[in-house]
């Protein structure tokens, strides 16, 4: 058998050394694989290789890839198709089913990789390690020309095997060096007998093995270092506690933190969180509550039942005397206000009075006997009684409308019907007109029907600034009607706080020391800082006392206020007509400027003067009666004559607009023009809520008779040679232009030479003789000083008796024709 198959070989090999007579060309070749191929002779799969020139086998392809790699266990799948000469997808595709079919192969990165190539390099690995003690990771990656990852895979199930070591935090260390750098962990974790932050110590240690190792060291990770240290904490061979993975805490520090915090706390009955915070302990009520369960807890320290007791022993005591006490005085100085606070909280006995209406917490750390603080409560009030309710006080003023505009207004109608009056000068009054009395009008009657009914005297009155406040219905009481304006209450009787002159909280504490010097002998270093929650407490109590007495007296006062009101329009009627009618005649000396404004000044510092001073004045007592003050004088308030300094004070104390206002008419007050004071006046009276009389003919006419009768009367009676002189001159003014003259003694002599022409000669004679005669006698009256005293007596007594021989002629002058 064996002898026939060497001599077919024999003859195969022949028959392929034999040169054939027939040559097929390469596509002659390509056409018949074809064909062979497609009458299933070649029934195998043939790949072309890249030349194009030759077909290869899947079968050879997958020997000639396992060939390549069991030369050096690895190849690229690149490199088998570069040597292959087969294109890059028939080779991967030939590479995953050898891969597949071996399992000491893989395919990993586009590169095909035997399991004994990986041994050898664990093997290579190994040496060097044992070599170096440590081995980067990273730097076996990029030497192997793989990632860390896949070298940490291939070096997990060879380590203690192939690879004598221990893998770390990217990091391969021999035996040796990790039971180095364990010694070193654990002495420097026994060292340690204070809480420390594990990172500062591994920084620590790392600074070291560098400078142990020099330049051929590693740098040691954190997570070795800690890797080690919990493996020593988990064996026992160092004690502590770690706290968030970080915070190393020894056993030797808590156990002499414990005794620490046992020994003051057993001593003092309180420990404060602070104490605590400083022993390194951050949640020191958790702490403690479970280490004393029998403690309480407040805001700043930890207290012991005793400490309880001692304070609730100290706060009964005081309450049962009718005493007070300051539970800071009791504990210890670490306390605060808000820990006495809490612990006041939790005392029975001061529970009990709280609940009893026995004792008060004020200021949370002072306690206060009800009796004491009544007793102290009764005396301050004694004394605030003069505080609020005296009319020198200075009450601020309301924000309400400054006058009750309609308690006035039911009784205009009244007020046209009934006879004017007005006064001169020298202040007599006579009647303005005279007629039959008209009905009153009903209390709740309107502005329009007061205004009809004056029209029917044909009496006109300056409206006030708003129709809107002058309206209200027809059955409103007059009392409710102010409060129809913006701003007003719906109850007159209540009182603003703002409205009243309260007291202030260091006035009461003031008041409380001075009846109380108790307080001050006590050897307190600052009383205030007790008496401050005390004052607190009673000012509330003392500002309703306050209102409550106010409200009783403003409903006292109601009444004087209507009074008040309808005095003060009646001599607005007056004052204000007499003023307006003086005015008139002030045109006469319009061409003589220097003469005019004397005139002016004259009549703004005499009649005007008062007009205003009676407003004032009365404004105020408004003002005080309303705010619920007791005043004393309502009649005789024209009387008073106020200086500018007065007047401006009272204008400030005025509310808001009103104080504008009256500011304004003292400025025009002081001016020289009257035409200027009059329109502030308009606004003032307007912005009070007072109605002014409008003068016109027919009232033009009876005042001025009135003026003339009166001053014929005076001029009749006059005994004075100097006083005659002005009162005749203004008599001859009525006469003469049918104008009221108000004249200063500076402008008589000009008001004499005006009348030179409305007079004959004889009479003006005799004006001019009894003129300058007393010019003579008012200036050696005012010459006569000194040793020239008797001489000038003498001098004086002899004009004065010239004087009174001229008087009879004088006053025949006017009086004779005043009946004429």
């Amino acid at each position: 058998m064996d002898d026939e198959l060497l001599q077919l070989q024999k003859q195969f090999e022949y028959a392929q050394q034999a040169k054939s007579s027939i040559r097929l060309s390469e596509r002659n070749v390509v056409e018949l694989v074809q064909k062979l191929h497609e009458l299933h002779i070649i029934d195998f799969d043939l790949l072309h290789t890249v030349s194009g020139k030759e077909y290869i086998t899947p079968e050879q392809l997958r020997h000639e890839i396992l060939t390549e790699i069991k030369k050096v266990g690895r190849v690229s799948l690149i490199d088998l198709a570069d040597i292959t000469g087969v294109d890059l997808y028939h080779v991967e595709k030939q590479a995953e089913q050898v891969v597949s079919g071996d399992p000491g192969l893989t395919l990993i990165q586009g590169e095909i990789i035997s399991q004994s190539y990986w041994d050898s390099v664990a093997e290579e690995i190994n040496e060097r390690l044992q070599e170096c003690s440590q081995l980067a990771l990273a730097e076996l990656a990029a030497q192997l020309q793989i990632s860390s990852e896949l070298v940490t895979s291939v070096l997990e199930p060879r380590l203690g095997t192939m690879v004598k070591g221990r893998l770390e935090g990217g990091q391969l260390y021999t035996p040796a060096y990790v039971a180095r750098v364990g010694a070193m962990v654990r002495g420097a974790a026994r060292g340690i007998t204070v809480p420390i932050n594990l990172s500062a110590l591994w920084s620590t240690l790392q600074k070291l093995l560098l400078e142990m190792d020099g330049a051929t060291g590693v740098a040691v990770e954190g997570s070795f270092f800690q890797s080690l240290f919990n493996g020593l904490v988990k064996e026992g061979e160092v004690l502590g506690s770690v706290r968030a993975g970080a915070h190393w805490t020894p056993t030797v520090f808590a156990i002499a933190q414990r005794e620490c915090i046992d020994s003051f706390f057993s001593q003092n009955s309180f420990i404060s969180y602070d104490a605590l915070h400083k022993l390194g302990i951050s949640q020191p009520v958790q702490f403690l509550q479970s280490r004393y369960p029998e403690g309480k807890h407040l805001v700043t320290v930890f207290v012991h039942p005793a400490m309880i007791e001692i304070l609730d022993a100290a706060t009964e005591d005081a309450v049962e005397r009718g005493s007070w006490i300051d539970s800071l005085s009791v504990l210890p100085a670490s306390f605060g206000s808000q820990d006495a606070s809490k612990i006041l909280s939790l005392c029975p006995s001061v529970q009990s009075a709280l609940k009893a209406n026995k004792a008060l917490i004020l200021g949370e750390s002072y306690v206060f006997s009800n009796g004491f603080v009544k007793d102290v409560y009764d005396r301050v009030e004694k004394e605030v009684e003069s505080f609020g309710l005296s009319g020198s006080s200075g009450i601020m003023p309301s924000d309400d409308s400054y006058l009750i505009k309609e308690a006035k207004v039911g009784q205009d109608t009244n007020r046209s019907s009934e006879a004017s009056e007005t006064s001169s000068e020298s202040g007599h009054k006579n009647v303005l007109e005279k007629g039959p009395k008209k009905k009153r009008g009903k209390s709740g009657g309107n502005v329009k029907s007061g205004a009809t009914e004056s029209g029917a005297d044909d009496t006109e009155y300056i409206p006030t600034k708003s129709k809107k406040n002058q309206k209200r219905g027809k059955d409103t009481p007059p009392s409710q009607v102010s409060d129809s304006k913006p701003g007003a209450k719906k109850d007159g009787g209540k009182l603003q706080e703002g409205n009243l002159n309260v007291p202030s909280e260091e006035w009461v504490i003031q008041k409380i020391m001075m009846l109380n010097p108790d307080f001050e002998e006590q050897g307190i270093d600052d009383p205030k800082t007790i008496l401050r929650p005390l004052a607190s407490y009673m000012r509330p109590m003392l500002i309703n006392y306050l209102k409550e007495k106010r409200k009783a007296l403003f409903t006292e006062n109601a009444e004087k206020m209507k009074l008040l009101l309808d005095n003060l329009q009646k001599k607005l009627d007056e004052s204000f007509l007499n003023m307006q009618l003086y005015e008139k005649a002030l045109d006469l000396f319009e061409d003589d400027q220097s003469t005019s404004v004397l005139m002016h000044r004259h009549l703004l510092r005499t009649t005007a003067a008062a007009l205003v001073d009676t407003l004032f004045l009365n404004l105020d007592m408004h003002n005080k009666l309303k705010n619920g003050i007791e005043v004393q004088e309502l009649q005789n308030s024209g009387s008073v004559s106020l200086s500018s300094t007065e007047r401006t004070a009272f204008a400030k104390s005025f509310p808001g607009p009103l104080s504008k206002r009256a500011l304004a008419v003292i400025e025009a007050l002081e001016g020289k023009q009257v035409e200027t004071f009059m329109s502030a006046f308009k606004e003032l009276a307007e912005e009070s809520g007072l109605l002014l009389k409008k003068l016109d003919k027919k009232l033009e006419r009876t005042l001025l008779h009135s003026y003339r009768k009166d001053l014929t009367s005076q001029v009749s009676a006059e005994t004075d040679p100097v006083s005659l002189l002005a009162k005749v001159v203004s008599l001859l003014y009525v006469q003469v232009h049918n104008k009221a003259l108000q004249a200063p003694g500076r402008a008589i002599s000009v008001a004499v030479s005006r009348l030179k022409d409305k007079m004959d000669d004889s009479a003006y004679k005799v004006l001019t003789d009894y003129q300058t005669a007393t010019v003579t006698l008012l200036a050696l009256m005012s010459a006569a000083t000194g040793d020239e005293q008797d001489c000038s007596s003498d001098r004086i007594l002899s004009k004065r008796e010239h004087l009174e021989n001229l008087m009879p002629a004088l006053k025949g002058l006017v009086l004779g024709s005043s009946q004429s």
